[in-house]
């Protein structure tokens, strides 16, 4: 008679070495130092203004040069980190971004701080897309991974909160150098950490660089922010700015003729346009981005100029629009997964216009004043953290899988061209005004229908469904 055999219990295999929370930490360290670059700045601007003897032209140039070059070499470091590997070319951009932040602090002249500022630009780019891949390549289990890409996103919120406030604190006790001093050791830091602990991720063999499109969309770009922010001095009918208009329309559609021609091998590829929902989500972030950044640069000079704040005080005024944005993404994100991204994004978007056009009738310094800065920041806030990740769930469930990568991109490209136009355009807005309160009543009301507009994007553009379903 044969034993029945006795069935012994399936143990599961020993999982190999679980992820380090160390080094996600390093990895999203190097993130926020890229994103607090681009608020950082924001309030220590007037201070800069005064040591360089620079006009509103040169304080929208040092905001400018950083969004542009990082805006537009986005797609390009996605490129370079398949074909090189996430962990050298990460490595490469923290090395860049700490020495390039290091010697920013030395500048004596606007023109060396602007190039200096385009050249960082670079390096930020880079850090982004590899920061992803490699945590991609380290988090296996797709629950561990969202939730290490979920830790990794969230920093958005927490640079966004610190940059103003960090800001004025440095440039009221150490001096507006100390804003790119401050890259120096978080850039170590991160260095360290992920030189040990982050593997070199699989090198993919991916086609040729698409160069022209390249080449063409940096110059189309720099050219139309050039003619924006030089137009009010030099005179919109002067040759160079001419020029520039010009330039940034035939760039424009040699753009778009090198990516139809390139197919899938295009850095943008054109095919990914035919689903609604992923231009819209594009347009709505650029618009986004606009009213955010331009606030940022509009109010952080009248609440030095008009207001006569101190450096500290003008970056605590922003804590009502930057506290929402470090904990509200977290509710937002459950909110889309069960009612889509149409529905938190038009909301984010309305609140971020109420927030603008509450405060525009108020450019004062009565109680009424304060009143309505702290509700419409507050309101501001709110709409920020509602619409962004909204946006970004949106464009990661209209795009393909094996262009995921270029979707999440493309977003991150078209949010930060629209932060060079909003500072560029309501900069405009500022130097053609006849006193400080009048133009930043005028730039809050232009962004605050721009915002609108996104709003009506999102309402008919969106997805209604959620992603799961």
């Amino acid at each position: 008679m044969a034993t029945q055999a006795v069935p012994q219990p399936v143990v599961a295999p020993e999982r190999p070495d679980k992820p380090s929370r160390t080094l996600l930490i390093g990895l999203s360290l190097g993130y926020f130092m890229v994103l607090l670059d681009m608020t950082i700045v924001s309030v220590a601007l007037p201070a800069i203004s005064r040591y360089l003897h620079v006009g509103m032209s040169g304080l929208q140039w040092v905001t400018n040069g950083y969004t542009i070059t990082f805006a537009a070499l986005l797609l390009t470091a996605g490129w370079l980190s398949d074909r090189f590997g996430g962990r050298r070319t990460f490595l490469t951009g923290l090395v860049a971004f700490g020495v390039l932040s290091g010697v920013s602090a030395l500048a004596t002249n606007l023109s060396t701080l602007v190039v200096l500022r385009l050249a960082l630009g670079i390096a930020g780019a880079l850090l982004l897309p590899a920061s992803l891949a490699i945590i991609t390549n380290v988090y296996t289990v797709p629950a561990e991974r969202a939730r290490a890409v979920g830790s990794w996103a969230a920093i958005t919120g927490a640079a966004l909160a610190a940059g103003p406030v960090v800001g004025g604190v440095l440039t009221e006790t150490v001096g507006w150098r100390a804003i790119f001093l401050i890259n120096v050791p978080l850039a170590l830091v991160s260095f360290a950490i992920t030189a040990k602990l982050a593997p070199e991720t699989a090198r993919k063999q991916r086609s040729g660089l698409d160069l022209p499109g390249q080449v063409t969309g940096v110059v189309a770009l720099a050219a139309l922010v050039y003619a924006l922010i030089e137009g009010p001095d030099k005179g919109w009918g002067s040759t160079g700015v001419v020029i520039a208009f010009a330039l940034a329309v035939v760039a424009a559609a040699v753009f778009l003729g090198a990516e139809k021609r390139a197919g899938d091998a295009a850095m943008l590829p054109l095919r990914m346009f035919r689903n609604k929902s992923f231009s819209a989500a594009l347009v709505a972030g650029l618009l986004a981005n606009f009213g955010l950044s331009g606030l940022l640069f509009v109010l952080s000079l009248y609440f030095q100029d008009g207001r006569n704040y101190s450096s500290i005080a003008a970056g605590l005024a922003f804590l009502p629009l930057t506290l929402p944005t470090a904990f509200n993404p977290i509710f937002t994100g459950r909110l889309v997964g069960r009612i889509g991204s149409r529905r938190p994004a038009t909301i984010g978007f309305v609140l971020m216009a109420v927030g603008a056009l509450v405060q525009a009738p108020f450019t004062d310094n009565s109680g009424l004043g304060l009143a309505a800065t702290i509700v419409g920041l507050l309101a501001f806030g709110f709409g920020v953290s509602f619409a962004l990740p909204a946006l970004v769930a949106g464009v990661a469930g209209t795009v393909p899988t094996e262009l995921a990568g270029i979707g999440a991109g493309t977003l991150n490209s078209a949010r930060q061209v629209g932060a060079s136009l909003g500072v560029a355009i309501l900069g405009v807005i500022l130097n053609l005004a006849s006193s400080s309160a009048a133009g930043t009543e005028q730039a809050l009301i232009v962004g605050g229908v721009a915002l609108l507009v996104g709003a009506v994007i999102s309402a008919t553009g969106l997805r209604s469904k959620s992603p799961a379903a």
